[in-house]
């Protein structure tokens, strides 16, 4: 459960324990989605008048094509997390690490703070290997597993100090 009773949370602190699917509605077109569903656990309590704590970690996994030969590469993400939610309108809503709450909502809804540190802990390109080969330029073969009948073109020597990887 990430939806907690904006009252109830005034005077105790509660354990969280839930879960954020890669179906869920929260994720927008471009998000860099789960694998499967992050697990969110942790504690969330008051911190004075309109804004709450959150101290705890995500575990998820994302599965990714590799940066140079496309190939399926899962990682897992694992990450403590610390954040501060204030109501919309409050002196912390120009700091870019306070998250934002509608105070006319009866509940404090975590999964758009956690979705936001979930896109900011996942990687944004992986690698499936160190010594990764990448693809032909021009056929497209996998150079990881064999080499490609292409011929060699050759090219101007200034560009030689990029060729090298």
């Amino acid at each position: 459960m990430l939806s907690f009773d904006l009252r109830s949370l005034e005077t105790k602190a509660v354990q969280v324990d839930g879960s954020i699917g890669s179906d869920d509605p929260i994720w927008q077109e471009g998000d860099n989605r789960p694998a499967e569903p992050i697990r969110v656990t942790g504690r969330l309590s008051s911190a004075g008048d309109g804004r709450f704590y959150f101290k705890g970690r995500i575990e998820g996994r994302v599965s990714m094509p590799c940066r140079f030969c496309l190939e399926q590469v899962d990682v897992d993400v694992d990450e403590e997390v610390n954040f501060l939610l204030a109501e919309t309108g409050a002196e912390e809503a120009d700091d870019p690490d306070v998250f934002l709450y509608d105070a006319n909502e009866r509940n404090l809804d975590l999964r758009p703070s956690i979705r936001e540190t979930w896109l900011l802990s996942a990687p944004a390109y992986v690698q499936c290997k160190e010594d990764c080969k990448g693809l032909c330029a021009t056929c497209g073969t996998n150079l990881n597993e064999g080499t490609c009948n292409c011929t060699q073109r050759t090219t101007d020597s200034r560009w030689n100090a990029l060729l090298k990887r």
